[in-house]
């Protein structure tokens, strides 16, 4: 029987239902390298080669899951004990002696293909289909898998995941998109995007791309939106009751190390301009698991939107994380998989098999 759309209240008795699962080790992630041969950009600009680097855990007699991280992460960033640690150990919801799990690193991150191998400024301009298709072709030429049990993703990831649902809708059994929307990307969160992105560009040193000093305005670019974009009202709050106490924080991020390229940087923000899969969410076969978060600064609860487009799937729920001060706004979902891991192991079992 299909499955009908549910939104999970936002109260604390959602979280102490789900069932309760301890961090644990897992095992080590092995690395990864795929060329794609004469990839085609959405532009129609061709590359002979592009690199595609991954890293998998457990082993690949187990069923396959697709995990896609956020923008400016890696694969290594998925393997953190708030994220992996509840996720990949023995008894968890996607224990690695069953699951064979993918992580890729994105197109134009990690050790994948981006533009400061480089190319520069002259590097293709990509878009989220482009880094979905590659993630494609790794994982069907790459590593010759036909189907997917899973594709799970948080922020950009989630946002990968919507695209892979709309993209390639017989291509895996379930959805799992986290801290994202299927909606056009706009409002705050594009705002924020584009004045982060012309910020980098107007420092002197950006050259167009074509720079041999990291421009020093990326560092305080990074700060601004992820201090606006991230960590929570309530949280905030509690970490800074004080204008003291928020200059410190203020200070610390600044001073934190900070080593992405300019254009690598530039290039990951911008990629999510035209993202939309709004249109297509009537053509997703998998079951949907949406999960974010009340205080998701990027994705806010208060517009209606996610409950609008879970309407369009056929086999769809929302869960949403309630706010707290110990929750982190769009941080949540990637950084306390404990808050909706429960979520997931009572979602997996009931999905059939296609």
């Amino acid at each position: 029987m299909l499955r009908k759309f549910a939104l999970a209240a936002l109260s604390a008795y959602v979280l102490a239902s789900a069932t309760p699962i301890m961090a644990a080790e897992f095992p080590a992630a092995k690395d990864g390298l795929y060329v794609a041969k004469d990839f085609k950009f959405h532009t129609g600009q061709t590359h002979a080669e592009v690199k595609l680097a991954y890293k998998t855990v457990g082993e690949p007699t187990g069923e396959p899951v697709l995990i896609l991280h956020g923008t400016a992460g890696s694969a290594g960033t998925m393997l953190t004990p708030g994220f992996g640690g509840e996720l990949f150990g023995e008894g968890q919801p996607l224990d690695a002696k069953k699951y064979f799990i993918i992580i890729p690193d994105a197109l134009g991150a990690g050790k994948s293909s981006k533009p400061s191998d480089a190319l520069k400024a002259e590097f293709p301009q990509y878009n989220y289909d482009d880094m979905v298709d590659a993630q494609y072709r790794l994982v069907t030429e790459g590593l010759g898998i036909k189907h997917l049990r899973l594709v799970l993703g948080n922020s950009m990831g989630g946002m990968h995941a919507w695209v892979w649902g709309t993209r390639y809708p017989d291509m895996m059994d379930a959805i799992v998109p986290m801290a994202s929307q299927p909606t056009a990307m706009s409002s705050r969160n594009w705002m924020m995007r584009r004045l982060m992105i012309e910020t980098i560009k107007a420092d002197p040193d950006y050259k167009g791309g074509n720079y041999t000093t990291q421009p020093k305005f990326a560092r305080i670019a990074n700060v601004f939106y992820g201090t606006g974009t991230n960590g929570g009202d309530l949280a905030y709050q509690r970490m800074a009751p004080t204008r003291e106490a928020a200059d410190k924080l203020v200070e610390a991020r600044l001073a934190a190390p900070f080593t992405a390229d300019a254009n690598d940087f530039i290039y990951q923000w911008a990629a999510s301009a035209d993202y939309d899969p709004s249109a297509r969410l009537g053509t997703i076969k998998a079951h949907v698991l949406a999960i974010n978060s009340a205080d998701d600064e990027r994705n806010p609860v208060a517009t209606g939107l996610m409950v609008e487009s879970m309407k369009k799937i056929a086999n769809g729920k929302l869960f949403v994380i309630p706010a707290s001060a110990t929750t982190a706004g769009h941080g949540t979902t990637g950084g306390m998989a404990k808050l909706w891991a429960g979520e997931l192991a009572a979602f997996l079992p009931t999905v059939p098999k296609r």
